[in-house]
């Protein structure tokens, strides 16, 4: 798993579980064992949803080569500074 994807995850599992601890508290469950549930579903439901978004980027990205996961060194992306050459 790469870096891309622990961020993704990670982000996801912390907007998950918030969520999840906000219904059940509404819902009267004020436990630690459901706090610690919530974050268990988070996690998991989190895992596959970074991967699936990581792989998305990465496929979406034109200078990211699959093959090698790394960038490929000889492609331009197109920044800003290309479209408007200085005079």
């Amino acid at each position: 798993m790469d870096r891309l994807a622990h961020y993704i995850t990670w982000l996801g599992a912390i907007a998950i579980a918030g969520t999840l601890i906000v219904v059940s508290f509404s819902l009267g469950y004020y436990s630690v064992w459901a706090i610690v549930g919530c974050v268990i579903a988070a996690i998991v439901i989190a895992y596959p949803s970074g991967r699936l978004v990581s792989n998305m980027i990465k496929r979406w990205d034109p200078a990211w080569d699959t093959r090698k996961e790394a960038p490929q060194p000889d492609l331009k992306r197109g920044g800003s500074h290309e479209r408007h050459p200085p005079k």
